[in-house]
């Protein structure tokens, strides 16, 4: 229909809301009517073109809210969360010169990787998440490569945090019911928390998270530090202890790693910003944010509880501090625990629904799939974690084989790949050539080192007896 004829049904139309003496009758109007003030019949396909127009712009404006400061606290409340305290028993099986100087190391390391990540983004807008990379840099099969990869690992945090959630209900009840009820009830929460789709959204939370992490981590430091003379019973040590197996080191290590592995969901954080270039400041102020928290708790809590520190370390806070500190940790399990789901989410109902206007999850379709895709995503994850007896061992292997991509070798990849320019032997290029192959390097040893490591813990256990029984209402820690 064009133009002129629409102009000519509307002056008919005009002509017949007029009664015989001139009076105007006023044109009756649907209660469905697509815009305000559609009149009955009228509906066309350029009113349709211009919904679905306007419904994109909409969405379009939504997704792309964030700022450099929300983009730090979306980025927070990601990579920081009560695994942070798992950093003494690392200290305590490294000894707290080689902790101190993995914290720190590693630490500017990520923020190097993640800038790499961020030019990236900058070079090639379209990149929406790590997968869209992954097609760069391998075509369609480093696309379903990473994806598979993205989604395992986000929708087994997912699960990680289920089971911290039950955790932290079983030590606050002291066991009160059964430990599935606590991981039903944590995954429930983590649903909910994860039905706004926009991370700009999140952010808002994340200020809560991020003083829920401070408040746990403060009270467990000043608990210990207080207690230090009647909880310690092996001092702690600058260096390894002897006996040391070369799996104990390396989970420890990998403890640490695992910590900073913050690039993994950056480009899906990207993708929501106004003005993507101003990501350099977010990535530093999350980095030495988190070099300072994880260097300070893993030495100080070691220092004061000594080799006997448990992980996570409000354990050795005594019964009922530890109780305050996972009560006030609480917000922190589940807001870092549902921006998991949201990522994960966005990535599958974006690749679903790619060429549609459902993807913008501003109408009713839209936010139908949304609901079901993270209901059914949050109930695989209660699976997984209840159904493995080995989660936990599970989620160091998956981490071992994937965050050592996300974190260093993909983003060493990219450089080379995608944005060098010139020979890497170019004396511009020279110490950035260096700087990516050690990333890669890096990234190889985890990925080997890490599996091997976890695989051994797994067997050890199983010749034990460590291993508990799928679905159990036993108590989780």
């Amino acid at each position: 229909m064009d133009h002129d004829q629409i102009n000519n049904q509307s002056r008919g139309a005009e002509g017949k809301d007029t009664k015989a003496d001139g009076a105007a009758v006023a044109p009756q109007f649907s209660r469905d009517a697509v815009f305000p003030g559609e009149v009955v019949g009228e509906v066309t396909d350029l009113n349709r073109q211009d919904l679905e127009k306007q419904k994109a712009a909409q969405g379009s404006a939504h997704f792309h809210r964030l700022g450099w400061k929300r983009l730090t606290v979306v980025l927070i409340v990601e990579a920081i969360a009560l695994g942070s305290l798992s950093l003494p028993a690392a200290f305590a099986t490294l000894g707290m010169v080689p902790g101190v100087i993995l914290c720190i190391s590693l630490g500017l390391i990520a923020i190097y990787t993640s800038d790499v990540v961020g030019q990236v983004k900058l070079k090639f807008p379209h990149v929406s998440h790590y997968a869209d990379a992954g097609q760069l840099m391998m075509g369609r099969f480093g696309y379903e490569l990473v994806g598979a990869m993205f989604a395992l690992q986000l929708t087994f945090l997912v699960s990680s945090h289920t089971l911290t959630g039950a955790i932290a209900f079983g030590n606050i009840t002291n066991n009160g019911a059964c430990s599935i009820v606590f991981a039903v009830v944590s995954a429930i929460i983590l649903l909910i928390l994860a039905i706004p789709p926009s991370f700009a959204e999140v952010a808002i939370l994340g200020y809560i998270d991020f003083v829920s992490i401070i408040l746990a981590i403060g009270i467990t430091m000043i608990a210990t530090g207080i207690n230090k003379d009647s909880i310690t019973t092996a001092p702690w040590s600058a260096w390894p202890q002897d006996g040391l197996t070369f799996a104990e080191a390396f989970i420890a290590i990998t403890n640490i790693v695992f910590a900073y592995s913050f690039a993994i969901c950056q480009f899906s954080f990207m993708d929501e910003m106004h003005t993507p270039s101003d990501y350099k400041k977010s990535i530093w102020a999350l980095g030495l944010i988190e070099i300072f928290i994880y260097t300070l708790t893993g030495a100080l809590i070691y220092a004061f509880v000594g080799q006997e520190v448990q992980s996570p370390a409000l354990l050795s806070a005594g019964h009922t501090i530890s109780k305050v500190a996972f009560g006030v940790g609480l917000p922190v399990i589940f807001i870092s625990g549902s921006i998991n789901t949201t990522v994960v989410g966005r990535y599958i109902h974006g690749r679903m629904y790619k060429d549609s206007i459902i993807r913008f999850i501003n109408t009713k379709m839209g936010w139908i799939t949304w609901l079901t895709l993270i209901t059914v995503i949050t109930v695989l994850a209660f699976i997984i974690a209840e159904a493995i007896p080995f989660f936990s061992e599970l989620l160091s292997i998956s981490s071992s084989l994937f965050i050592s991509g996300f974190t260093f070798y993909f983003p060493a990849m990219m450089w080379f790949m995608l944005i060098r320019e010139g020979s890497p032997f170019a004396t511009h290029n020279l110490w950035k050539t260096a700087l990516n192959g050690l990333c890669f390097v890096i990234g190889m040893i985890v990925l080997v080192c890490g599996t091997y490591a976890s695989i051994v813990e797994i067997a050890h256990k199983f010749k034990t007896g460590a291993i508990s029984s799928p679905f159990t209402c036993a108590a989780l820690a």
